[in-house]
Protein backbone atom coordinates (compact mmCIF):
# COMPACT_ATOMS: atom_id res chain seq x y z
CA UNK A 1 0.00 0.00 0.00
CA UNK A 2 1.46 3.02 -0.85
CA UNK A 3 1.34 6.56 1.14
CA UNK A 4 -2.02 7.34 -1.38
CA UNK A 5 -3.87 4.51 -0.32
CA UNK A 6 -3.61 5.25 3.82
CA UNK A 7 -6.74 5.41 5.10
CA UNK A 8 -8.73 8.61 4.71
CA UNK A 9 -8.40 10.65 7.89
CA UNK A 10 -12.34 10.61 8.65
CA UNK A 11 -12.12 6.91 8.30
CA UNK A 12 -9.18 6.61 11.27
CA UNK A 13 -11.08 8.52 12.86
CA UNK A 14 -14.10 6.07 13.46
CA UNK A 15 -11.82 3.13 13.44
CA UNK A 16 -10.47 4.78 16.59
CA UNK A 17 -14.16 5.73 17.62
CA UNK A 18 -15.25 1.73 16.92
CA UNK A 19 -12.28 0.44 19.03
CA UNK A 20 -13.38 3.34 21.93
CA UNK A 21 -16.96 2.48 21.47
CA UNK A 22 -16.37 -0.95 22.56
CA UNK A 23 -14.14 0.23 25.44
CA UNK A 24 -16.62 2.57 27.19
CA UNK A 25 -18.97 -1.06 27.93
CA UNK A 26 -16.35 -3.71 28.03
CA UNK A 27 -13.98 -2.48 31.46
CA UNK A 28 -10.65 -3.57 31.72
CA UNK A 29 -10.64 -5.75 27.90
CA UNK A 30 -8.94 -3.51 25.40
CA UNK A 31 -6.74 -5.99 24.57
CA UNK A 32 -9.69 -8.61 23.69
CA UNK A 33 -11.25 -5.68 21.62
CA UNK A 34 -8.30 -4.40 19.60
CA UNK A 35 -8.02 -8.79 18.68
CA UNK A 36 -11.42 -9.28 17.89
CA UNK A 37 -11.99 -5.63 16.00
CA UNK A 38 -8.49 -6.35 14.32
CA UNK A 39 -10.26 -10.08 12.88
CA UNK A 40 -13.39 -8.00 12.16
CA UNK A 41 -11.53 -5.61 9.59
CA UNK A 42 -8.91 -8.62 8.30
CA UNK A 43 -12.29 -10.19 7.09
CA UNK A 44 -11.92 -13.35 9.63
CA UNK A 45 -13.72 -14.63 12.37
CA UNK A 46 -13.65 -15.06 16.07
CA UNK A 47 -13.94 -17.85 18.80
CA UNK A 48 -14.45 -16.32 22.16
CA UNK A 49 -13.50 -19.34 25.22
CA UNK A 50 -14.00 -18.48 28.44
CA UNK A 51 -15.80 -19.23 31.56
CA UNK A 52 -19.39 -17.64 31.69
CA UNK A 53 -19.89 -14.05 33.37
CA UNK A 54 -16.85 -12.52 32.13
CA UNK A 55 -18.28 -10.46 29.30
CA UNK A 56 -18.22 -13.07 26.05
CA UNK A 57 -21.70 -12.13 24.49
CA UNK A 58 -21.65 -8.58 25.67
CA UNK A 59 -18.17 -8.25 23.37
CA UNK A 60 -19.92 -9.22 20.28
CA UNK A 61 -23.20 -7.33 20.63
CA UNK A 62 -21.24 -4.38 21.08
CA UNK A 63 -18.79 -4.75 18.34
CA UNK A 64 -22.57 -5.94 16.20
CA UNK A 65 -24.27 -2.72 17.43
CA UNK A 66 -20.90 -0.60 16.38
CA UNK A 67 -21.50 -0.97 12.86
CA UNK A 68 -24.51 -0.26 11.05
CA UNK A 69 -25.05 -3.76 10.10
CA UNK A 70 -27.71 -6.74 10.42
CA UNK A 71 -27.12 -8.57 13.58
CA UNK A 72 -28.16 -12.12 14.44
CA UNK A 73 -27.86 -13.90 16.84
CA UNK A 74 -28.31 -17.90 17.83
CA UNK A 75 -28.40 -19.76 21.35
CA UNK A 76 -27.07 -22.69 20.03
CA UNK A 77 -28.83 -25.89 22.02
CA UNK A 78 -28.33 -29.87 20.88
CA UNK A 79 -31.98 -29.73 19.33
CA UNK A 80 -30.81 -27.23 17.17
CA UNK A 81 -31.25 -27.77 13.63
CA UNK A 82 -28.86 -27.40 10.16
CA UNK A 83 -32.20 -25.16 8.87
CA UNK A 84 -32.55 -23.23 12.20
CA UNK A 85 -29.46 -21.76 11.14
CA UNK A 86 -29.16 -21.65 7.18
CA UNK A 87 -33.16 -22.06 6.28
CA UNK A 88 -35.62 -24.27 4.74
CA UNK A 89 -38.07 -24.05 1.67
CA UNK A 90 -41.64 -24.41 2.46
CA UNK A 91 -43.98 -25.96 0.35
CA UNK A 92 -46.89 -23.00 -0.58
CA UNK A 93 -50.44 -24.92 -1.67
CA UNK A 94 -51.63 -21.21 -3.01
CA UNK A 95 -48.69 -21.23 -5.40
CA UNK A 96 -47.45 -24.89 -6.18
CA UNK A 97 -44.04 -23.79 -5.15
CA UNK A 98 -41.41 -24.50 -2.76
CA UNK A 99 -40.70 -20.95 -0.99
CA UNK A 100 -37.13 -20.26 0.57
CA UNK A 101 -36.95 -19.00 4.20
CA UNK A 102 -33.70 -17.54 4.49
CA UNK A 103 -32.36 -18.02 8.51
CA UNK A 104 -30.46 -16.01 10.69
CA UNK A 105 -26.87 -17.05 8.83
CA UNK A 106 -28.19 -14.45 5.87
CA UNK A 107 -26.89 -11.53 7.80
CA UNK A 108 -23.60 -9.32 8.28
CA UNK A 109 -22.72 -10.00 11.93
CA UNK A 110 -23.46 -13.58 12.93
CA UNK A 111 -23.54 -14.60 17.00
CA UNK A 112 -23.33 -18.02 17.99
CA UNK A 113 -23.71 -18.32 21.39
CA UNK A 114 -22.17 -21.80 23.45
CA UNK A 115 -21.92 -22.81 19.89
CA UNK A 116 -20.43 -26.70 21.00
CA UNK A 117 -23.37 -27.14 23.02
CA UNK A 118 -24.90 -27.42 19.28
CA UNK A 119 -24.28 -31.04 17.73
CA UNK A 120 -21.98 -31.76 15.07
CA UNK A 121 -23.93 -31.61 12.20
CA UNK A 122 -25.48 -28.57 12.78
CA UNK A 123 -21.54 -27.35 13.70
CA UNK A 124 -20.97 -28.46 10.26
CA UNK A 125 -23.64 -26.15 8.78
CA UNK A 126 -21.27 -23.26 9.13
CA UNK A 127 -18.25 -24.36 7.44
CA UNK A 128 -19.43 -23.98 4.33
CA UNK A 129 -20.45 -20.47 5.05
CA UNK A 130 -17.80 -19.23 7.52
CA UNK A 131 -15.23 -20.52 4.36
CA UNK A 132 -16.79 -19.73 1.13
CA UNK A 133 -19.16 -17.06 2.56
CA UNK A 134 -22.47 -19.41 0.74
CA UNK A 135 -24.53 -21.72 1.85
CA UNK A 136 -25.88 -24.81 0.14
CA UNK A 137 -29.54 -25.87 0.60
CA UNK A 138 -31.64 -28.58 -1.16
CA UNK A 139 -28.57 -28.67 -4.31
CA UNK A 140 -28.94 -24.78 -4.68
CA UNK A 141 -26.12 -22.42 -3.74
CA UNK A 142 -27.39 -18.81 -2.19
CA UNK A 143 -24.39 -16.16 -1.58
CA UNK A 144 -24.12 -14.45 1.62
CA UNK A 145 -23.83 -10.71 1.85
CA UNK A 146 -20.07 -9.45 1.20
CA UNK A 147 -19.90 -8.07 5.01
CA UNK A 148 -20.29 -11.03 7.14
CA UNK A 149 -18.58 -12.14 9.93
CA UNK A 150 -19.44 -14.79 12.81
CA UNK A 151 -18.20 -14.46 16.33
CA UNK A 152 -18.94 -17.46 18.58
CA UNK A 153 -18.61 -18.29 21.92
CA UNK A 154 -18.17 -21.45 24.24
CA UNK A 155 -17.52 -22.42 27.80
CA UNK A 156 -14.30 -24.59 27.59
CA UNK A 157 -15.06 -26.00 31.64
CA UNK A 158 -17.91 -27.00 31.29
CA UNK A 159 -18.63 -30.55 29.26
CA UNK A 160 -22.06 -31.66 30.30
CA UNK A 161 -24.48 -31.55 26.88
CA UNK A 162 -21.73 -30.07 25.06
CA UNK A 163 -20.13 -31.14 22.05
CA UNK A 164 -16.35 -30.07 21.34
CA UNK A 165 -15.76 -28.33 18.32
CA UNK A 166 -13.86 -30.55 15.84
CA UNK A 167 -10.24 -29.47 14.35
CA UNK A 168 -12.16 -28.22 10.82
CA UNK A 169 -14.42 -26.00 12.86
CA UNK A 170 -11.87 -24.48 14.95
CA UNK A 171 -9.23 -23.93 12.08
CA UNK A 172 -12.35 -21.53 10.43
CA UNK A 173 -11.76 -19.29 12.97
CA UNK A 174 -8.68 -16.41 12.77
CA UNK A 175 -8.95 -15.66 16.47
CA UNK A 176 -9.24 -17.71 18.93
CA UNK A 177 -9.49 -15.44 22.53
CA UNK A 178 -9.88 -15.82 26.25
CA UNK A 179 -11.55 -12.61 27.76
CA UNK A 180 -10.40 -13.64 31.75
CA UNK A 181 -11.43 -12.25 34.77
CA UNK A 182 -11.06 -9.13 35.47
CA UNK A 183 -8.83 -6.81 37.68
CA UNK A 184 -10.31 -5.59 41.33
CA UNK A 185 -10.37 -2.16 40.29
CA UNK A 186 -12.22 -2.80 37.03
CA UNK A 187 -14.67 -4.54 38.73
CA UNK A 188 -15.25 -2.01 40.99
CA UNK A 189 -15.66 0.27 37.65
CA UNK A 190 -17.97 -2.09 36.11
CA UNK A 191 -20.41 -2.26 38.90
CA UNK A 192 -20.44 1.42 39.00
CA UNK A 193 -21.54 1.15 35.05
CA UNK A 194 -24.58 -1.31 36.33
CA UNK A 195 -25.86 1.58 38.34
CA UNK A 196 -25.90 3.71 35.03
CA UNK A 197 -29.07 3.80 32.68
CA UNK A 198 -28.22 2.35 29.58
CA UNK A 199 -24.44 1.72 30.71
CA UNK A 200 -23.63 -1.25 28.28
CA UNK A 201 -25.75 0.36 25.15
CA UNK A 202 -23.48 1.51 22.00
CA UNK A 203 -24.11 3.51 19.18
CA UNK A 204 -23.10 2.42 15.42
CA UNK A 205 -19.78 4.55 14.51
CA UNK A 206 -19.39 2.53 10.90
CA UNK A 207 -21.61 1.72 8.03
CA UNK A 208 -20.92 -1.34 6.36
CA UNK A 209 -19.75 0.43 3.34
CA UNK A 210 -16.50 1.78 5.34
CA UNK A 211 -15.89 -1.35 7.01
CA UNK A 212 -15.89 -3.23 3.42
CA UNK A 213 -13.39 0.14 2.45
CA UNK A 214 -11.64 -0.57 5.50
CA UNK A 215 -10.87 -4.25 4.18
CA UNK A 216 -9.88 -3.97 1.01
CA UNK A 217 -7.36 -1.45 2.44
CA UNK A 218 -6.06 -4.00 4.63
CA UNK A 219 -4.96 -6.60 2.00
CA UNK A 220 -2.68 -3.37 0.49
CA UNK A 221 -1.06 -2.95 3.95
CA UNK A 222 2.91 -3.67 3.07
CA UNK A 223 4.63 -7.14 4.10
CA UNK A 224 7.99 -7.16 3.71
CA UNK A 225 9.84 -10.42 2.76
CA UNK A 226 11.62 -10.88 6.05
CA UNK A 227 7.96 -10.72 8.03
CA UNK A 228 6.59 -13.41 5.63
CA UNK A 229 9.46 -15.41 6.48
CA UNK A 230 9.46 -14.61 9.86
CA UNK A 231 5.87 -15.56 9.82
CA UNK A 232 7.28 -18.82 8.23
CA UNK A 233 9.40 -19.84 10.68
CA UNK A 234 7.24 -19.58 13.83
CA UNK A 235 4.58 -21.61 11.59
CA UNK A 236 7.56 -24.13 11.21
CA UNK A 237 8.53 -24.40 14.22
CA UNK A 238 4.80 -25.57 15.62
CA UNK A 239 5.70 -28.58 13.20
CA UNK A 240 8.85 -29.49 14.75
CA UNK A 241 8.04 -28.82 18.07
CA UNK A 242 8.58 -31.84 20.58
CA UNK A 243 5.74 -31.33 22.69
CA UNK A 244 3.28 -30.70 19.52
CA UNK A 245 1.65 -33.56 17.79
CA UNK A 246 -0.41 -31.11 15.46
CA UNK A 247 1.38 -28.42 14.21
CA UNK A 248 -0.13 -24.91 12.47
CA UNK A 249 -1.37 -25.56 8.83
CA UNK A 250 -0.45 -22.74 6.15
CA UNK A 251 -4.04 -21.38 6.49
CA UNK A 252 -2.53 -20.21 9.60
CA UNK A 253 0.41 -18.77 8.05
CA UNK A 254 -2.05 -16.72 5.64
CA UNK A 255 -4.27 -15.40 8.53
CA UNK A 256 -1.46 -14.57 10.51
CA UNK A 257 -0.29 -12.24 8.16
CA UNK A 258 -3.47 -10.87 7.11
CA UNK A 259 -4.68 -10.14 10.70
CA UNK A 260 -1.38 -8.40 11.05
CA UNK A 261 -2.02 -6.40 7.90
CA UNK A 262 -5.18 -5.32 9.70
CA UNK A 263 -3.79 -4.72 13.38
CA UNK A 264 -1.20 -2.57 11.35
CA UNK A 265 -4.17 -0.54 9.32
CA UNK A 266 -5.95 -0.13 12.65
CA UNK A 267 -2.74 1.59 14.90
CA UNK A 268 -2.55 3.50 11.70
CA UNK A 269 0.54 2.49 9.67
CA UNK A 270 0.76 0.99 6.14
CA UNK A 271 3.71 -1.70 7.02
CA UNK A 272 3.60 -4.24 9.51
CA UNK A 273 6.20 -4.56 12.45
CA UNK A 274 7.26 -7.68 13.70
CA UNK A 275 5.78 -6.61 16.53
CA UNK A 276 1.94 -6.58 15.00
CA UNK A 277 3.36 -10.81 14.30
CA UNK A 278 4.12 -11.14 18.07
CA UNK A 279 0.77 -10.00 19.06
CA UNK A 280 -0.92 -11.96 17.33
CA UNK A 281 0.73 -14.96 17.33
CA UNK A 282 -1.30 -16.66 20.24
CA UNK A 283 -4.51 -15.74 19.62
CA UNK A 284 -4.21 -16.79 15.72
CA UNK A 285 -2.23 -20.18 16.17
CA UNK A 286 -2.81 -21.31 19.27
CA UNK A 287 -5.88 -23.15 18.76
CA UNK A 288 -4.48 -23.96 15.86
CA UNK A 289 -2.09 -26.96 17.84
CA UNK A 290 -2.86 -30.27 19.40
CA UNK A 291 0.02 -30.36 22.45
CA UNK A 292 0.75 -33.90 24.01
CA UNK A 293 -1.13 -35.11 26.44
CA UNK A 294 0.93 -34.98 28.95
CA UNK A 295 1.67 -31.27 28.30
CA UNK A 296 -2.12 -30.29 29.16
CA UNK A 297 -0.68 -27.99 31.94
CA UNK A 298 0.71 -25.73 29.40
CA UNK A 299 -2.14 -23.66 28.35
CA UNK A 300 -1.99 -23.48 23.78
CA UNK A 301 -1.14 -19.61 23.98
CA UNK A 302 2.03 -20.18 26.23
CA UNK A 303 3.45 -22.56 23.47
CA UNK A 304 3.30 -20.06 21.39
CA UNK A 305 4.42 -17.63 23.66
CA UNK A 306 7.76 -19.84 24.23
CA UNK A 307 8.18 -20.23 20.24
CA UNK A 308 8.07 -16.99 19.90
CA UNK A 309 11.24 -16.43 22.89
CA UNK A 310 13.17 -19.05 20.67
CA UNK A 311 12.35 -17.74 16.80
CA UNK A 312 14.91 -14.95 15.58
CA UNK A 313 12.97 -11.76 14.97
CA UNK A 314 13.85 -10.17 11.93
CA UNK A 315 15.50 -6.48 12.60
Amino acid sequence: MTQADTLPKNLDAKLAELVANINRVLVGQSRSVHLAVTAFLAGGHVLLEDVPGVGKTLLAKTLARSVAANFTRVQCTPDLLPSDISGVSIYSQKEGTFNFVPGPIFTNIFLADEINRATPRTQSSLLEAMEERQVTIDGETRELPELFFVIATQNPIEYHGTFPLPEAQIDRFMLCLSLGYPKPDEEVAMLEKTLQADAFAATPVLTQEEVLQVRRLVHRVFVDESIQRYIVDLVNATRHHAHIVLGVSPRGSQLLMRAAQATALLSGRNFVKPDDVKLLAPSVLGHRIIPRQRDNKVSHAEIIDQLIEQVAVPI
